[in-house]
C-alpha cells in the first residue's frame, strides 16, 4: 500500500497536463440574434467559440450558452453574424469570465469584455475579477448609516444618500439624467468612480465623456461601454462587468460609486435575449427572466465588510404616470428614488428634480433630527405652493387667506435658489446645510 499512493498520485499529475481533444459542435441554425448547435456539451452561461472549420486559427465569433431546446444549445453571439458559414464549429471554452481590476484602471475606457476603447495600453497585466458572483451575504453587509456627501444640493439637503446605497434615477427622454450623472461622477466624496454606459449612441458617450465627466472626474473613474449597436448579450454583459470592476475595488476596501446609465437598456438587452430563446411575454412584453435578473444586478451593491458601493441607476421612464413595469420594478427593489421632472426641465429648472415625488429610504439613517425637521419643513411649504400653485397663475389667490401658503409663497425663490444648480457649480456639505436652515427658520 505505500507504494501504491505515490504511484496514483503520479498518475494524477501526469493526466492533468494531457492535453485532450476538443470536442466540436456545430451550428445548426443561425439568424436574428441567436444561434443553435448540436453536440455541445456545456453548461448554460459558459462562454464558446464559434469559427469556420475550414479556417481553425482564426478567432472566429465569441458566443455564451443561455438555453438548450431538447437536444440543441442556444447561443447568444457577443458580435455579428456577418459572414458566419454553413456549419460552423462550436469550440466550447473552460475559461472562466474576468475582467481586469486594480488603480491601473483609472482613467480608462473600456469595453464589455475589459478591452481599452480609449487608444491606451493593454491591460492583460493587471488582477482579475470574476464577471459573475453572488451577492454578499445579507449578514455581512455593514448597516448603511454614513451620509455620501454628492454635491448636488437638492440631493444633500432633501434626499440625502447614505454609503452603499441603491438609488435609482427616473425621467423620460431628454430629462438630465446624463447630466445629473455627470455632476454626481465629479462632485460626490467617493474615491473611485465606476460608470456604465449601456446602450447609448456613440455620439452620447463622447460627449459624456468630454461635457459632463470632464478630465477631473475620468482621473478617479473607470467606464465601461456598450453602445445601442452592439449584441444584446454584450449590452447585458456591460451592466456586469461595470459591477465586477466596482466589486474588485470593494473588496480592496474602496468607497466606490458605482453609476449605471441605463438600466432599462439592459432590460431590454435582456428582453431581446428572453424573447429569442422562447420565452414567454408576461408584462408589456418582457419575459419572466428579465424581473429574475434585475435584483441579481442590483444586489451585488452596497456596502459589505470591506468596503461599499453606493450605485445610481438611470431608469428611461415611458410616462410618468408610473406604468411602465421596468421602473416599477425597480424602484421597488432599490433603497431610494430621484424623479426628474419634464416640467421642471422646461422651465430650465436644473437638475429636474421633482422633490416631492423622490425619496431616500435610508434619510433617517444617514441625517440629523435638526436636518430631518428642517427636511421636513421645506418639503410641506412646497406641497402647499403647489396646492395653490394654479390659483396664483389666475390670478385668484388672495394673500392672508391662508398663512401656510402665504409663507410657501414669500419663500419660493429662495427654494428655488437651493434646488437650482448650475451643472459645474460646486457645492459646500456645511453651507448647503446652512442654506436650508436658513429657509425654514
Amino acid at each position: 500500500m505505500t507504494t501504491a499512493l505515490p504511484i496514483t498520485d503520479g498518475l494524477r499529475r501526469s493526466l492533468q497536463r494531457v492535453r485532450t481533444v476538443a470536442t466540436l459542435g456545430r451550428v445548426v441554425q443561425a439568424g436574428g440574434t441567436l444561434m443553435r448547435a448540436t453536440g455541445v456539451q456545456a453548461r448554460v452561461g459558459q462562454s464558446c467559440r464559434v469559427f469556420d472549420p475550414m479556417q481553425p486559427h482564426e478567432a472566429g465569433l465569441l458566443a455564451e450558452v443561455i438555453g438548450f431546446q431538447g437536444h440543441e444549445a442556444v447561443l447568444a453571439p457577443l458580435g455579428s453574424l456577418q459572414g458566419l458559414p454553413v456549419g460552423a464549429a462550436v469550440e466550447v471554452l473552460n475559461d472562466v469570465a474576468q475582467l481586469p481590476s486594480g488603480r491601473g484602471l483609472l482613467g480608462r475606457v473600456i469595453d464589455a469584455f475589459g478591452q481599452p476603447l480609449d487608444g491606451g495600453p493593454p491591460l492583460d497585466a493587471l488582477p482579475r475579477v470574476p464577471l459573475y458572483r453572488d451577492a454578499p451575504s445579507p449578514l455581512q453587509r455593514r448597516p448603511v448609516h454614513e451620509p455620501l456627501v454628492c454635491g448636488v444640493r437638492a440631493v444633500d439637503a432633501l434626499l440625502t444618500v447614505g454609503e452603499g446605497q441603491r438609488v435609482g434615477i427616473f425621467a423620460m427622454a431628454g430629462g438630465g439624467k446624463s447630466t445629473l450623472l455627470g455632476m454626481l461622477a465629479r462632485s460626490t466624496r467617493a474615491e473611485i468612480n465606476v460608470i456604465g454606459l449601456i446602450g447609448e449612441r456613440g455620439r452620447e458617450v463622447r460627449e459624456f465623456l468630454e461635457d459632463s465627466l470632464g478630465a477631473e472626474g475620468l482621473a478617479r473613474s473607470v467606464v465601461v461601454v456598450s453602445t445601442s449597436d452592439r449584441p444584446a448579450l454584450e449590452r447585458v454583459r456591460a451592466a456586469y462587468a461595470a459591477t465586477a470592476i466596482a466589486e474588485g475595488f470593494r473588496a480592496q476596501g474602496a468607497r466606490v460609486v458605482l453609476m449605471m446609465d441605463s438600466v432599462t437598456r439592459f432590460a431590454r438587452g435582456l428582453r431581446e435575449i428572453g424573447l429569442a430563446a422562447g420565452e414567454p411575454a408576461v408584462r408589456r412584453g418582457y419575459p419572466p427572466s428579465v424581473f429574475a435578473e434585475l435584483p441579481r444586478l442590483f444586489e451585488r451593491a452596497g456596502n459589505d465588510a470591506h468596503g461599499s458601493i453606493t450605485a445610481f441607476y438611470t431608469v428611461l421612464a415611458e410616462d410618468e404616470e408610473g406604468s411602465d413595469p421596468v421602473a416599477e420594478e425597480v424602484r421597488s427593489i432599490l433603497d431610494g428614488h430621484l424623479v426628474l421632472s419634464r416640467a421642471l426641465a422646461e422651465a430650465q429648472h436644473y437638475p429636474a428634480i421633482d422633490v416631492l415625488a423622490s425619496a431616500s429610504r435610508v434619510f433617517t439613517r444617514v441625517t440629523t433630527p435638526e436636518q430631518q425637521r428642517d427636511a421636513a419643513r421645506l418639503r410641506t411649504l412646497m406641497a402647499r405652493h403647489k396646492e395653490v400653485e394654479f390659483l396664483l397663475r389666475v390670478g385668484e389667490y388672495q394673500a392672508g387667506s391662508d398663512p401656510l401658503a402665504d409663507q410657501a409663497i414669500e419663500r419660493m425663490p429662495q427654494i428655488k435658489a437651493l434646488l437650482q444648480q448650475g451643472s459645474h457649480e460646486p457645492s459646500d456639505w456645511d453651507g448647503c446645510l446652512q442654506h436650508l436652515r436658513e429657509i425654514v427658520s
